[in-house]
């Protein structure tokens, strides 16, 4: 069922996926914009998270730079599915898992403050379901925000920031850890995240802006659940195309409208070859058909082998891993 909304909430939905105030009393600056009262902001937003509209407020990072991820994925028995979601899902750095239409059917990002963390969820996964899982590491991200508008507008992604991972400090891993979890919809979450790691409000604000230059934050903003709010037709679609071709096409892609997620990932060669892969959220099949129609038709993409894959069932949606729940305090 598709939740619906009225005009104030659409527009907190829509209008602070990014660019999230980074002030001690965001939540007033985000009414005084609306016209109407912080409590309302609030509110409202809580109501939103509990009807399943908001997975969080936070932020997304960029993968592989202050933690480790990867996308994955196994070839579930149908009479399985079920079992095997299960033990994928149970895993800690295991963020996102879906059912997708293909017979390498559960796909899912694990995650890890290092690559021998993300090595030994997929190792233990193999082990548990006796399945072959695939490894397929990101190499170059065209387009990685998947924050877009909920009106359909169509508008042309965000290109991907230089990434200035030398702009670490000590403190910045649980910082990033406690924006991907999210943060409480409190009038003052930066002061309540600052408290619960130790350290000072300006501090956070000081570090969440640093970060957000550097590009290791992605974006800042409400996080929402795409298919809560009509946007069920959700496709991943993957390109067989040489390396020489790649930077090109990814690109060209990235800033095809409906494309909201581009990047080019290390293929398995002996089952599945495919090199670059984008995302369409679209509110029904035949409108992600369409995009996928203009996306062929780039002379980028002129008779690229590739497959489509719709996505049928979201078992797990939460932020990424950066420091397993035992590391405690602020230092990194």
């Amino acid at each position: 069922m598709t939740l619906h909304t009225d005009p104030i909430s659409h527009s907190l939905l829509d209008n602070w996926q990014r660019n999230f105030p980074l002030v001690s009393h965001p939540f007033q600056v985000i009414a005084s914009t609306i016209g109407i009262t912080e409590q309302d902001v609030l509110k409202r937003l809580n109501q939103l998270k509990q009807k399943g509209a908001i997975t969080r407020l936070g932020a997304t990072c960029a993968p592989n730079t202050v933690a480790a991820s990867t996308l994955a994925a196994v070839a579930a028995p149908d009479f399985e599915v079920s079992k095997v979601a299960e033990i994928i899902n149970a895993e800690e750095g295991v963020n996102h898992s879906y059912l997708r239409e293909n017979d390498w059917n559960i796909w899912f990002v694990a995650t890890g403050p290092d690559r021998a963390h993300v090595t030994q969820t997929l190792n233990r996964i193999s082990k548990r379901t006796g399945l072959r899982v695939l490894d397929l590491r990101l190499e170059q991200p065209f387009n990685i925000d998947l924050g877009f508008s909920l009106d359909g507008a169509g508008g042309v992604p965000t290109p991907c920031a230089d990434i200035r991972s030398d702009k670490i400090i000590e403190g910045d891993r649980a910082i990033m850890q406690a924006m991907s979890q999210g943060l409480h919809l409190c009038a003052r979450p930066f002061a309540d995240m600052a408290g619960r790691l130790g350290v000072g409000e300006s501090f956070v604000l000081d570090r969440i802006k640093a970060l957000s230059d550097a590009g290791l934050f992605t974006r800042v903003g409400i996080i929402v659940r795409h298919r809560a709010l009509g946007w069920r037709s959700n496709a991943m679609v993957v390109w067989k195309i040489p390396g020489e071709g790649i930077n090109a096409a990814g690109a060209a892609l990235a800033r095809l409208p409906g494309v909201t997620l581009c990047y080019q990932r290390r293929a398995e060669p002996d089952v599945w070859p495919f090199t670059l892969y984008n995302m369409i959220h679209a509110r029904s099949r035949s409108e992600a058909e369409a995009v996928l129609t203009r996306a062929r038709a780039l002379p980028e993409l002129a008779g690229v082998e590739h497959k489509v894959l719709f996505s049928l069932q979201c078992f797990k949606q939460k932020g990424a891993l950066i420091k397993p729940a035992l590391e405690k305090g602020a230092a990194a």
